[in-house]
């Protein structure tokens, strides 16, 4: 069950570790490349602080982004800015989040994001909190895939298992932890049964996108290619 709560103490204490990591860095770090491919940190700052915005508006019953076009537009705009207003814009854009999603509201609606897809208004601080841990992560500051709430970790490996889970490109997968946690995803593509072990971290790595899964082991065939998310 999701504790609203929780989720959103959780989303502000990951906000302010990483406030915390670009305090005190130069202007010139931000041009440098994050590890996203044709971005730099000033590119994933910006699309935090836009993000914080388009969340903010599926929670008040307004589309996410207009449109492609102009998410991508203001990530653009944005990502020169020095540091000092990429950083007061990811606080104001982060607090008026944390107001909207704190407001009484009915939390079991369903809610629309980009490209169609729907959830419930009570896993969207959960969503947040994902996109600010990863791109953490992406800014390539120190703070790795083994640095995450291991909390954070299980869930997130539930949820993009709950995502893949018969997708038809994806063969039947178990994923298992060292520590005895399991994830089962895919079943859509003929083949497998494929199981895969390693860290959760490892885990995680594989399924967002972020690693290459050299580091897993796995059985029954090849580690299959998941899409891109």
């Amino acid at each position: 069950m999701i504790d609203h709560a929780h989720d959103l103490e959780a989303l502000r204490e990951a906000t302010d570790r990483l406030l915390s990591a670009m305090d005190g860095l130069g202007d010139e770090s931000l041009a440098e490349p994050s590890r996203l491919p044709g971005w730099s940190r000033g590119h994933v700052l910006a699309h935090l602080s836009r993000n914080a915005d388009a969340l903010t508006n599926v929670l008040q019953g307004r589309p996410m982004y207009a449109n492609s076009e102009t998410r991508d537009a203001d990530i653009r705009r944005d990502a020169p800015r020095p540091l000092v207003a990429q950083l007061a814009d990811l606080r104001e854009s982060g607090e008026r989040f944390l107001a909207a999603a704190s407001a009484p509201a009915d939390r079991s609606r369903t809610v629309t994001l980009r490209n169609g897809v729907t959830d419930t208004a009570a896993r969207v601080p959960f969503r947040r909190w994902i996109e600010i841990e990863l791109h953490h992560v992406d800014l390539g500051l120190g703070y790795e895939l083994e640095d995450l709430p291991e909390e954070f970790v299980t869930r997130e490996n539930d949820f993009l298992a709950e995502r893949f889970t018969g997708h038809p490109d994806v063969v039947p997968v178990t994923a298992a932890s060292g520590d005895g946690r399991l994830w089962t995803t895919g079943g859509g593509a003929d083949g497998g049964p494929v199981t895969v072990r390693g860290t959760a971290a490892d885990i995680l790595g594989w399924l967002c996108g972020r690693r290459d899964g050299s580091a897993l082991d796995v059985e029954g065939g090849p580690l299959p290619a998941l899409p891109p998310l």
